[in-house]
């Protein structure tokens, strides 16, 4: 028989960019049952239930409960495969600064707007200080990044923009660093 695979249901958790309130930090409500939980599917979220409640000492059905219980509390918003940018031919990573014309809020908004709709633009940050926004860019060649980085500066409200090309990646970990918690 095929072991559960954890899986969040249809509807379970909105999109990180769709709710309303920004998710609490940590909470001190959590076990070390759950943080162990968070833990293992961090590190590989298609543990199977079977798996993933065998390495935290309790028995799959209760697992699974925890399992749906932090999906709805937004602890786990959602699972994902990593790929391997430059072997899908994206090799360029290319970090944009971005400072508007104005911080109006609806101007802040229609930026947002405007850089979700971009598929070249792979996260996005607003920022305080100098530079309003940092994205995080991949294109499959410069000619490609160049027609992106003309199309962001006509964009409404744009300033100006001030490229950097990664040359190297020294880590990269998209993971939440869970062990922090028992420090504070």
């Amino acid at each position: 028989m095929c072991a559960k695979r954890v899986a969040i249901r249809p509807g379970a958790v909105p999109p990180a960019s769709s709710r309303q309130t920004p998710a609490p930090p940590v909470s001190k409500n959590l076990d070390e049952i759950d943080l162990k939980i968070l833990s293992e599917i961090q590190a590989d979220g298609r543990i199977t239930n079977v798996e993933l409640a065998k390495r935290v000492g309790i028995s799959p059905p209760p697992c699974l409960r925890r399992v749906r219980t932090l999906e709805e509390e937004g602890y786990i918003t959602g699972y994902r495969g990593l790929l391997d940018p430059r072997k899908l031919g994206f090799d360029v990573t290319v970090f944009a600064a971005v400072h508007l014309s104005s911080q109006a809020d609806a101007d802040l908004k229609a930026f947002e707007e405007f850089v979700r709709a971009e598929s070249l633009v792979r996260e996005c940050w607003m920022l305080s200080g100098e530079v309003d926004f940092i994205l995080k860019c991949v294109a499959p060649d410069m000619a490609t990044f160049q027609e992106f980085v003309t199309h962001l500066t006509a964009a409404p409200h744009v300033r100006n923009v001030r490229t950097s090309l990664v040359l190297h990646n020294s880590k990269y970990e998209a993971a939440v660093p869970l062990e922090v918690k028992g420090r504070s």
